[in-house]
């Protein structure tokens, strides 16, 4: 497979390409194959390897979404028993899709800067040989919305045996484990830490756990072991102080703290299922208009093109900050098809049929330097 190698680049020269991908999660990659596919000259970048948010679930975690619905480029996913795969069996996918369509993809390659110019966009890059330029007309980002944890900002959150990210219920075997939250990572995770032999206690700010956020068979599940005591369950508690030895909980009232007695909580490991956020800098840098609390990108949702002409979103990214989830892998296919749609003028094919609007008249297409 032929992989692009910087040092065949002259020191300081400047590439130049149709389009730039930042982004090469599963919509980055999909939306990748339609380029391709259409002959579009691009480029694509990504800050780590590809699908890299996938590789730091927990191990043997299914996806909620059935295989149908988290394929891409139409190529189906098979297994031998028909039913949800794992987050390692959908990276085995995604290289596989690479493979198969060679896809050129700089990864390890993280994009520092993205800047609007007077004929598209100057981009910088931190590659391992160094800083790079590159200039593309036009730039789509399909970064994802969650690099970074949630933070409690307080008091010893960044001791060595706290964590935001679960890797494996083994870690936890014949130890006490405080799990922070009560939606579905927290929940399944209290479980799965359960069965593998951890004393588990739940803290969470609410009285209950909501119906509406918690996967239909994890909750009947935990109440059961809540019920019989095998998993210990604090609520309307959260975590004002981190030790080695404790966890201090001041008691909530609708999710906010109120003034009361402190409890201490012994634990040997804490992990703060508190949810991720997605990193805007390079929008913002781009110009591009984020509004209301979530800082959600401006965007015309026929062809997902920002208010920055030329610059393009795909994937989550376009949800902004989420705080419930609006945007999954599943409803973000489309996104492939209307910058597709809106670069070349055509649908691609193999994401079936066209939405309301006709694409089927060719859009002005900017030629290639």
């Amino acid at each position: 497979m032929q992989r692009q190698n910087h040092q065949d680049q002259p020191s300081g020269s400047i590439r130049h390409h149709e389009v730039a991908i930042i982004g090469a999660g599963p919509i980055g990659l999909e939306l990748a194959v339609c380029l391709k596919r259409a002959g579009v000259d691009y480029i694509h970048f990504d800050a780590r390897q590809i699908g890299n948010t996938i590789t730091w679930w927990p191990r043997n975690t299914p996806f909620f979404s059935t295989t149908e619905r988290i394929a891409i480029a139409g190529i189906p996913i098979q297994n031998n028993h028909q039913q949800r795969i794992t987050g390692e069996d959908y990276l085995a996918y995604l290289r596989a899709i690479v493979e198969q369509f060679d896809l050129q993809i700089n990864s390890y390659e993280p994009v520092t800067s993205l800047r609007a110019v007077a004929d598209g966009f100057g981009i910088t890059t931190q590659s391992r040989w160094g800083r790079q330029q590159y200039h593309a007309q036009r730039v789509v980002l399909a970064i994802g919305d969650m690099h970074t944890p949630n933070l409690l900002a307080i008091p010893g959150e960044d001791l060595p045996h706290v964590s935001h990210y679960f890797r494996d219920p083994h870690d936890y075997f014949r130890t006490r484990l405080l799990i922070v939250g009560g939606r579905n990572s927290a929940v399944e995770a209290a479980l799965r830490c359960w069965r593998a032999g951890s004393e588990v206690t739940i803290s969470y700010r609410h009285a209950r756990f909501d119906e509406r956020r918690v996967k239909h068979w994890l909750l009947p599940d935990l109440h059961a072991q809540i019920e019989a005591g095998t998993i210990r369950f604090l609520p309307e508690t959260i975590p004002v102080e981190i030790t080695p030895s404790h966890v201090k909980l001041l008691p909530t009232s609708n999710g906010q703290p109120l003034a009361g007695p402190v409890l201490q909580h012994e634990a040997d490991f804490v992990l703060l299922n508190t949810g991720f956020h997605g990193e805007q800098h390079l929008l913002e840098g781009a110009g591009v208009e984020l509004q209301g609390a979530n800082r959600v990108p401006v965007f015309n949702a026929d062809t997902m093109e920002t208010n920055v002409r030329g610059l393009y979103l795909a994937g989550t990214v376009a949800a902004g900050i989420q705080q419930r989830y609006t945007l999954f892998i599943e409803n973000c296919h489309e996104h492939a098809g209307k910058i597709t749609a809106a670069i070349t003028g055509q649908w691609p094919a193999q994401l079936g049929s066209v939405p309301a609007r006709n694409y089927q008249e060719p859009l002005e297409r900017i030629e290639a330097n």
